[in-house]
């Protein structure tokens, strides 16, 4: 077994997640690498929902929310 560092984690963090631990009968370095997985996956699924999950317009609401936001642009002297 290896030790290594975490920089940047408070006390309180460090309490909590040796917790955390044992309360799950695992040693930190599982329960580390399932906390990963888990974050990982979460990520993925919020990425996919807005990429690919309903749309909030449709394709006409969009064209004209284009065409607002360039005219109000150039009524301000914003760039394109």
């Amino acid at each position: 077994m290896t030790t290594k560092t975490i920089k940047g984690v408070d006390d309180d963090t460090w309490f909590r997640f040796k917790s955390l631990a044992l309360k799950n009968r695992m040693d930190m370095g599982k329960l580390l690498g399932e906390m990963i997985k888990e974050y990982e996956s979460k990520s993925s699924e919020f990425w996919k929902d807005v990429l690919y999950g309903e749309k909030l317009l449709n394709e006409k609401e969009a064209e004209e929310l284009i065409k607002e936001t360039v005219k109000l642009r150039k009524e301000h002297g914003f760039r394109k």
